[in-house]
């Protein structure tokens, strides 16, 4: 039995506006519910039918441009979690899609001439030409005035309750309304072409193609019992190299059929209006403007790589129908439906954007071993993990793991890693964070307490935060030293402690100079602002101030330089003197030595400055003279900022010269961290945000890597291991959570052996503690036939 829901039709009335202006439903609520939907694609049509079925008394009209059997593209992939959503708010639509889904678990993965085949993925896919049919038959059967080969009239906004525009990625209405939908349009490295083969694949396909021009990728999958969809990808060069943009649309077919040849058993491919594109990311600040709403590509878009596209248009109708229930009015039904989408959605862009770069930057990955490059492969959104793929094929996941010399039963976090002299335990590193709890630069009990306990915590590398210089080199009045001989006795008591305590765990201290970010309030009295009184004088590469109020420091003499470097190496003798294993040197985060480095903050017009050799030139004397008086046997490690999150800034490229030229001077891992250069920064975060540069860093530098950046699960970490992304993580916040991370992670995973130790008094809480029952909730439109 069908429930009957009573919601009311629109929000505030108020007096018609113009098009141009706020947009107002119609003021009389004599009529019927009226609704114009604009794009008749898989979400516009399918939220014509939700909103029919919910309310029939509403008059639906969809306006589509097309006729109905155009359609470009040729198979559409949806999850058994979206095919749940529509089994729920409309049986009828799902049993038709059930009759004609091809249905498969594998991916196979063929490179260098092996494939590989990983199953337990669970694939769903239909033609999109059956997916339209199939709607276009319930919205006909509903009631719905479908218009094809009809452009939707201007003021719909004016005449209807609620104008739906899922008019696509280059939607009129998002570029009408640009000045209130603020859309961000970002254009990437790839150019890619859709097609199509008279053939089923046995599984979702990827091969790839090296050839004289560079290479390329083939992504393809069964949408029919006869057919499969075919998408050929390569980076913009490849493409120019290849000589793609001089053919037409049948020579290009061709070409791509002969060079994957192998993949399709020299079977021909065809094409339906298809032409090379470049795929575009589009992201919509806000998503509707009065009773106007975004929808689908028109609101935002996600690579293909991940098969996102028509799942996301598909839950955004059911979202947007489900709200429109559930809200009294379409205003709160509209921002009820943004804030449940966007979330879902930017996580999905995040994921796409991770597998669309992976792809953009290939080339990095080639020389893996197969099996290896497998597992990164699938990996490469974050959506699939390394636990995640042991529960899909274990076997497979068993063979990478045995191949990457996991031992029986150890998680590859718990692999040791060499760097020189000193062997890490694990793979899990305990990233260096500021705590402002020391006076005159002196550690105390607090540090004790706190690095002891990340060392009993099972970690096999625990940082200090930045140990600074000098005085003057300071970010605030609490952070830490190693200036005096009293400072190196206090960081000798904690080293002990670790040594004593938690043997197996190395300590490694982080150095550092806070250049024009010093003088500086505690953070939590207000990061970044000024000292209201008791200032020191400042010093940076070039005399610009932090922020526009920030004390400008003054530029460094020659001679300065070489006090500067002074500092350094007597710090690094105390280091050594302390029982440090490991010291890293801080390049990064606009501190002294990362303002050399980043073209925004150095505009000496000396040795010292202008060309990326000048830049390094004084980290890199720092480098040598700290190389000197620490002890040979024990390894030195560089942090940077891989990108300052700013147009003029550090590049990618630049990182990895960088990078290439510590690595030359003896720098024994590369510790690749971000931003935080320059105050107007504008970055990307999301879940392992700063991996890709860690990555790209290991593959093209050929030197170790310490990935960090929103690390937080010890499936990120093996998956990242696993993969060949980074050698070591460095985790800060979730060590702030819980000391001991390390452990529990090893307790979660049911692993005992030599990469975590527990200690003596901890043995008893090694098993995990049992945990109580929790319930999912239901779906929200459960409806009766």
């Amino acid at each position: 039995m069908e429930r009957t829901v009573t919601t009311p039709t629109s929000g505030a009335r108020g007096t018609a506006r113009p098009a141009t202006d706020h947009p107002q439903p119609p003021t009389t609520t004599s009529h019927p519910p009226r609704i114009a939907i604009i794009g008749g694609g898989p979400g516009g049509l399918y939220a014509a039918a939700l909103l029919k079925r919910l309310r029939p008394d509403r008059e639906i009209t969809v306006y589509e441009r097309n006729a109905p059997d155009d359609t470009f593209g040729f198979g559409v992939v949806l999850s058994d979690e979206t095919l749940g959503g529509i089994e729920h708010a409309d049986p009828v639509v799902y049993e038709a899609l059930q009759q004609d889904f091809i249905r498969w678990d594998d991916i196979d993965i063929v490179h260098r001439g092996t494939g590989h085949t990983s199953g337990g993925h669970g694939f769903a896919a239909l033609g999109r030409k059956r997916l339209l049919e199939i709607l276009h038959d319930r919205c006909h059967a509903l009631g719905v005035d479908l218009r094809f080969r009809s452009e939707a009239p201007a003021g719909l906004q004016e005449t209807h309750d609620l104008v739906i525009a899922a008019d696509g990625v280059n939607s009129t209405t998002r570029e009408t309304y640009a000045h209130v939908f603020r859309p961000h349009v970002t254009s990437h490295r790839c150019r890619y072409i859709w097609l199509a083969a008279d053939f089923p694949f046995d599984a979702f396909r990827f091969e790839i193609a090296e050839t004289e021009h560079g290479v390329m990728q083939l992504h393809g999958y069964p949408y029919a019992a006869d057919a499969s969809t075919v998408i050929v990808e390569m980076h913009e060069q490849v493409w120019q190299a290849a000589g793609f943009a001089d053919l037409g649309e049948q020579e290009s077919v061709d070409r791509c059929a002969k060079i994957f040849a192998d993949a399709l058993g020299s079977r021909s491919l065809r094409s339906n209006k298809s032409a090379w594109t470049t795929f575009r990311t589009v992201v919509n600040e806000h998503w509707s403007h009065g009773n106007i709403v975004l929808l689908g590509d028109a609101a935002h878009t996600a690579h293909f790589s991940i098969g996102s596209g028509t799942k996301l248009a598909v839950e955004d109708a059911l979202a947007l129908a489900a709200c429109l229930e559930e809200q009294p009015s379409i205003e709160r039904a509209l921002a009820a439906y943004e804030a449940e989408r966007k979330p879902v959605v930017a996580s999905t862009q995040r994921a796409a954007r991770a597998s669309l770069e992976w792809f953009e930057n290939l080339g990095l990955h080639l020389d893996q071993p197969p099996r290896q490059f497998a597992f990164n492969l699938l990996t490469r959104s974050r959506r699939v993990t390394h636990d995640n793929l042991r529960l899909r094929d274990a076997r497979f996941t068993s063979a990478v793991e045995r191949e990457f010399g996991c031992p029986p039963g150890t998680p590859p976090m718990f692999t040791p890693f060499r760097l020189r002299g000193l062997t890490l335990r694990n793979r899990v590193v305990v990233s260096p964070m500021d705590m402002y709890s020391a006076t005159d630069g002196l550690p105390g009990d607090f540090h004790l307490v706190h690095l002891g306990a990340r060392a009993l915590g099972g970690a096999g590398l625990v940082m200090t935060e930045m140990v600074c210089v000098s005085a003057e080199g300071r970010i605030t009045p609490g952070c830490t030293g190693l200036y005096t001989g009293r400072q190196a006795d206090a960081w000798k008591r904690i080293t002990d402690f670790v040594h004593a305590q938690a043997p197996g765990t190395a300590i490694g201290v982080q150095l550092g100079h806070s250049g024009r970010k010093g003088s500086t309030r505690l953070m939590w009295e207000g990061i970044d602002e000024p000292l209201p009184d008791g200032n020191w004088p400042l010093v940076a590469a070039s005399p610009l101030p932090y922020k526009p109020y920030s004390q400008t420091p003054r530029e460094p003499t020659r001679a300065h330089l070489t006090d500067l470097r002074e500092q350094f190496t007597s710090a690094a003798r105390r280091a050594a003197r302390a029982g440090f294993d490991l010291l890293e040197l801080h390049c990064a985060h606009g501190y002294l030595l990362s303002g050399f480095l980043s073209p925004l903050t150095n505009r000496r017009t000396d040795a010292y400055g202008g060309s990326l050799a000048n830049r390094l030139r004084f980290p890199l004397e720092v480098f040598d003279a700290v190389r000197g008086v620490w002890p040979e046997e024990k390894p030195l490690t560089v942090r940077i900022s891989a990108t300052d999150w700013a147009e003029g800034g550090t590049t990618g490229e630049d990182a990895v010269e960088i990078a290439r030229a510590f690595a030359a001077h003896g720098a024994d891992a590369i510790d690749v961290s971000t931003g935080q250069v320059v105050a107007g920064e504008r970055p990307e975060f999301g879940r392992s945000y700063q991996t890709p540069f860690a990555d790209r860093i290991r593959h093209e530098a050929g030197v170790p890597v310490v990935a960090v950046g929103a690390i937080s699960s010890w499936d990120d970490v093996n998956s990242l291991i696993l993969a060949g992304r980074t050698d070591l993580c460095a985790l800060a916040r979730p060590h702030l959570y819980d000391p001991h991370w390390t452990l529990h992670a090893a307790a979660e995973q049911g692993y005992d052996g030599p990469g975590v130790v527990w200690p003596a008094p901890y043995r008893a809480g090694s098993r995990r503690p049992q945990t109580g029952r929790t319930d999912g909730p239901k779906p929200r439109l459960e409806l009766g036939s």
